[in-house]
């Protein structure tokens, strides 16, 4: 079979996976809703019963869509961070943002005991963790602007990038050293991440902001394709590579710093997704890439969701614990195979 022929089909068997996949994450939890009451819900007609139209509108379709929003972005962020660096290791984390948005968390919770009541009780409450992670993500990308308009080597953001993490860590670390016991336990439920707490609104900004982020990968996926010949061969062709380099920044900036914000670090989407991409497809090509990535991101952010709500039990596990579970396997595995994994 050609490979263009045989790509079609493999994106189109994606596709079907990821809509069958949402129809089941919807169907499936501790109360099980029938496919055809799913369908007939979706184009507004009625169900067979009025609670099951509660628990799709107001908490299995806002789940199931914010699970493929935060799939698409995380392993999109995966794919440029590996191509701007070169490295198969580099994840949307990479540059420090989710250590930003956790720094910004730490701060309100656990040393909500030094902050005046009244700011705590704001911060604690509704959108202030959301704010203060945002904050705290938009500060480090800011940082990192900064670092790259003065060095050049990619190589070297990304150090600053790692050395922003560990800062941020230790500083968390000492938080952590002299909080209580219900502040520890609330900034370990964040750090878990869920996707099940949004509502409608805050879908609607997350939507927003993914798909800014991914209009900003579409103009830099043929420059993508120039990199992983080097910095001196994109150069060579033409491509303005710092400007690429900015761009590829402020699309991982928006697309990371708002899932992190909203729902909390996600692990191993970001780094696992593109080279299963890269497996399956078989190629390097950034224009296949982008897609595959995105349909993969989605299934595989549904499959891990529909674990993590153990159907037909009322108990649900933190996302962040079944991502790790599946990612990390794949991640050894894809070693093992290949020994060294390449871009």
């Amino acid at each position: 079979m050609p490979t263009e022929n045989k790509n079609k089909l493999i994106f189109t068997l994606l596709i079907v996976a990821v809509t069958f996949l949402f129809f089941t994450n919807i169907s499936l939890g501790s109360v099980t809703i029938p496919y055809q009451d799913i369908f007939n819900g979706l184009i507004g007609k009625s169900m067979q019963k009025e609670s099951w139209e509660i628990i799709l509108y107001n908490f299995r379709l806002p789940k199931a869509v914010t699970a493929i929003l935060v799939g698409v972005g995380l392993s999109t962020c995966g794919l440029l961070m590996q191509t701007l660096f070169r490295n198969p290791l580099a994840g949307p984390y990479v540059l420090g943002l989710s250590s930003g948005a956790s720094l910004g968390v730490a701060l309100i919770i656990l040393s909500s005991g030094l902050l005046p009541v009244s700011i705590a009780h704001y911060f604690l409450s509704g959108y202030g963790l959301i704010i203060a992670s945002g904050l705290g993500s938009f500060l480090v990308f800011m940082a990192v602007i900064l670092v790259a308009n003065k060095i050049k080597d990619t190589m070297s953001i990304l150090i600053v990038g790692l050395m922003f993490s560990s800062f941020t860590s230790a500083i968390v670390s000492i938080l952590s050293y002299f909080s209580t016991a219900e502040q520890l336990q609330k900034y370990t439920f964040w750090a878990m991440g869920s996707i099940s707490n949004l509502a409608w609104k805050d879908i609607i900004i997350l939507t927003f902001l993914v798909f800014f982020g991914l209009l900003l990968t579409l103009f830099v996926l043929k420059p993508l394709n120039a990199l992983l010949l080097g910095e001196r061969y994109a150069k060579s062709i033409g491509i303005n590579f710092s400007k690429t380099k900015y761009f590829i920044i402020i699309a991982t900036s928006f697309l990371a710093g708002s899932i992190t914000a909203l729902v909390g670090p996600i692990a191993f989407i970001g780094l696992a997704v593109p080279h299963i991409s890269k497996l399956i497809f078989k190629t390097s090509n950034h224009f296949i890439l982008f897609g595959s990535t995105l349909l993969i991101g989605a299934l595989v952010m549904l499959i891990c969701d529909t674990i993590a709500q153990l159907p037909g039990n009322d108990i649900t596990l933190p996302i962040n614990a079944i991502t790790s579970i599946f990612g990390a396997p794949i991640v050894i595995w894809l070693l093992l195979r290949k020994r060294k994994i390449q871009l």
